[in-house]
């Protein structure tokens, strides 16, 4: 409990990272963690907001995936950040880092042999496989992330720890007790590998 008398009670927080990574699982455990203790807490999808809002632009015809409207998602997230200035807001999603807005900018990243294995469990085909991999391998989302954000990006490892530890670390970096500055984290050698 000590970590979250440091988490300020408008603090808005963006969880990032390659699909897979856990983002979504974690972003609810800390959501419902907060509610637990008795702060305002909601959790925004960023996928299912870019629905709700009819942010998307149609289907990319090789990939099948939705092409969103970024700068109206943006824009329609700043409206929701400022509606919301009593509550901590947790944005999930791995469009979340091509937006402005959050208070804590965090992408978790995982070793691409794990990540490997939960694409290939949600049936990716091989070559979206082999495209998030090399996204994973080369920090993607943390290179996007860091355009916007600067050194305030934050990484997590999420490959050797529970949702707990993940959840806490957040909570953490949140509350301004930890850094994990972008660029500590490198798996480079795994695509050298390949």
């Amino acid at each position: 409990m000590s970590i979250l008398n440091d988490l300020s009670k408008d603090t808005v927080i963006f969880i990032s990272g390659t699909p897979c990574t856990g983002k979504t699982t974690v972003a609810a455990n800390l959501n419902d963690y907060l509610l637990d203790n008795e702060f305002d807490s909601k959790l925004i999808k960023i996928n299912d907001f870019a629905i709700e809002n009819e942010l998307v632009l149609g289907e990319d015809p090789d990939k099948f995936y939705k092409i969103i409207d970024i700068d109206g998602l943006n824009e329609c997230l700043n409206k929701e950040i400022d509606q919301n200035s009593n509550d901590v807001l947790i944005v999930e999603g791995h469009l979340s880092h091509l937006c402005e807005g959050a208070d804590k900018m965090i992408v978790l990243r995982l070793n691409p042999s794990i990540l490997k294995d939960r694409l290939e469990e949600r049936n990716y085909s091989a070559s979206k496989i082999q495209e998030n991999l090399e996204a994973e391998a080369l920090a993607v989302c943390s290179a996007e992330a860091y355009e916007i954000y600067g050194d305030e990006v934050s990484e997590i490892d999420a490959s050797d720890k529970s949702i707990e530890e993940i959840r806490d670390l957040i909570l953490a970096i949140a509350s301004g007790n930890i850094e994990c500055p972008i660029g500590s984290i490198d798996y480079m050698e795994w695509l050298l590998n390949q």
